[in-house]
């Protein structure tokens, strides 16, 4: 099955390839020196190693390449780093009506074309990745198979987080294979690893001359983050509930990148206002020097819009979505795409879409459009936010 947007399919994945090789060839020589030591995505992207940054031949899962051998120089302080456009949305999952999404070319739908027009694009994987393990004690179960990023991968997708309250819901075996589906991932899977420093572990690249660093963590307090939290000699999640952990992973993807973005799994389902809590810690990020701080959860939009010079939105709602939630307006969804120019947000664009009857997030023109949309601009008033640049 093949859905089709907007823009030709192919041409809008060329595009990205082009886009994705340029990232590639710009990996800066301070990220290799910054992780000599790591291993995997955590620096390099997947296959990565020092060799990536020599120029040797690299062996990955997909076969041996070679990596540029000279990477482009960053930006001095009196040359600014330049555009990159950041592309995000909310909680996917493959599972019940969704499960056949994994047979559909692009698994995210039509508005993939959004998501495939930025020069990266994260979703958060509400989702285990096994056939394995046992259900843990809790009252939803959300897993999948390693196809599931590939086609999100297909969809435009570059980096997901899985720092979220369903990451391990098949236990000790079901995170032993999500951490093997990361490993041999064809995109990053961030906010889970094999212990608390991988899991911390931003994921860098280079787009278009900009560092750019992405964290991923949760602050949902429940049964993963209590018994599956990622510790200095354990696997499992990121976990913002360790604000100092988290305060001080984010510093230090600052000091490797122009742009930080910090991807959140917090807020309270059902509830369209962030708690005290969501609104401590987007400070605390903010200060730390987060260019952006987006996240979701509650299953509906939550408002967004500047905490001085830091983007934030509190909650993207559902996207690619297994059933109904209970909540008033729980279908509506959107993609938003920041374009950030020499380290600030400059532009904040919110593409609507409305979640369909099997779980697709489709596209939304005239009025329905301008109904999602000003809803979602109605969401600021109780974040304490100012207007987005647009």
């Amino acid at each position: 099955m093949t859905d089709t947007g907007p823009i030709p399919r192919r041409a809008a994945r060329q595009a990205k390839a082009r886009r994705r090789r340029r990232r590639n060839a710009g990996v800066g020589l301070s990220v290799l020196l910054v992780a000599a030591a790591a291993t995997g995505w955590a620096v390099y992207g997947r296959g990565g190693s020092p060799a990536d940054a020599a120029g040797g031949p690299v062996a990955t899962a997909g076969g041996t390449h070679t990596a540029a051998a000279k990477p482009a120089a960053r930006p001095t302080a009196t040359e600014p780093a330049g555009t990159v456009t950041l592309a995000f949305a909310g909680d996917v999952h493959f599972t019940e009506r969704t499960a056949n999404r994994l047979g559909v070319d692009p698994a995210l739908g039509p508005m993939s074309t959004a998501l495939t027009a930025a020069d990266f694009a994260m979703v958060n994987l509400e989702s285990a990745i096994t056939t394995r393990g046992t259900p843990q004690p809790k009252k939803y179960h959300f897993r999948t198979t390693p196809d599931a990023l590939g086609a999100l991968q297909r969809s435009g997708i570059d980096a997901v987080t899985m720092a979220n309250n369903h990451a391990v819901d098949y236990g000790a075996q079901g995170l032993t294979d999500s951490l093997a589906a990361q490993h041999d991932s064809p995109i990053p899977v961030l906010g889970i690893g094999a212990d608390e420093a991988a899991a911390y572990r931003p994921y860098v690249t280079t787009i278009n001359g900009v560092r750019l660093a992405v964290v991923a963590a949760s602050q949902v307090q429940d049964y993963t983050n209590q018994k599956f939290r990622a510790g200095p000699g354990s696997p499992g999640i990121a976990s913002a509930l360790d604000r100092p952990r988290l305060l001080q992973a984010v510093r230090a993807a600052k000091r490797q990148a122009d742009v930080v973005v910090v991807y959140l799994h917090w807020g309270t389902e059902g509830q369209s206002c962030p708690g005290p809590e969501q609104k401590s810690i987007a400070a605390d990020l903010s200060a730390a020097g987060a260019t952006a701080v987006v996240g979701t959860h509650a299953h509906l939009m939550l408002g967004s819009g500047m905490l001085g010079p830091t983007y934030v939105a509190y909650g993207f709602g559902n996207f690619l979505w297994y059933g109904s939630s209970p909540y008033p307006h729980s279908d509506q969804t959107g993609v938003t795409t920041l374009t950030v120019t020499r380290g600030k947000v400059a532009k904040a664009v919110f593409t609507p879409a409305l979640v369909d009857g099997k779980g697709v997030p489709q596209p939304q023109q005239g009025a329905a459009a301008r109904q999602i949309t000003d809803r979602y601009a109605q969401l600021r008033g109780c974040t304490g936010l100012a207007t987005a640049p647009h």
